[in-house]
């Protein structure tokens, strides 16, 4: 996830007046199915954080804990037209600190645009969008420092983004709020 809300800290956790939220790309069942596929083809050490398939993402923006009174004008903002292209995610990756990822080769324009207009849309509504290098990855794992394997790429057409939240506790949960075309 590559940005964070001003003066929210990744360690802070939500309260029930706050939101922790994301934008992402979120995968239909076919494409979840493949990513499912290609995370079995991985050897996972013990110990390693293996992400469960209703929690496999593509993530546009790191919001971070944001008062859920800003989710409504957050949905109308986020209305940008989205990508409407195919990502491959073509490439198994294992990151500083064991993340274990997929990543495309080539990131398609439409989905850079995208993820360029989303940053304006929310910057221009007072959100300090950090605005490091993007890397689009989908994250298999945490703590899966093993060796990459082979796998068949995934195709993923994109046709929507949404925003979503993370729930912490009692176990970590994603729940869309609301999806745009």
């Amino acid at each position: 996830m590559n940005a964070r809300a001003g003066g929210a800290r990744p360690e802070a956790r939500a309260t029930q007046d706050s939101a922790r939220l994301f934008v992402a790309l979120w995968p239909d069942a076919r494409v979840r199915a493949a990513l499912q596929t290609a995370s079995a083809r991985w050897h996972w050490p013990p110990g390693a954080a293996i992400v469960p398939a209703e929690r496999l993402h593509l993530t546009l923006h790191f919001l971070g804990d944001l008062p859920r009174e800003r989710i409504a004008a957050l949905i109308r903002i986020l209305k940008v037209r989205s990508a409407r292209c195919e990502l491959t995610l073509d490439r198994a990756a294992l990151w500083h600190g064991g993340l274990a990822v997929l990543e495309p080769s080539a990131i398609p324009a439409p989905l850079v645009e995208l993820q360029h207009a989303l940053g304006l849309a929310l910057r221009s509504h007072g959100l300090a969008i950090e605005t490091p290098r993007w890397r689009p990855h989908v994250t298999l794992a945490r703590r899966a420092n093993v060796e990459v394997p082979p796998f068949a790429p995934v195709v993923w057409p994109l046709h929507g983004h949404v925003l979503a939240e993370s729930r912490l506790r009692p176990r970590t949960t994603y729940e869309v709020i609301a999806g745009f075309d």
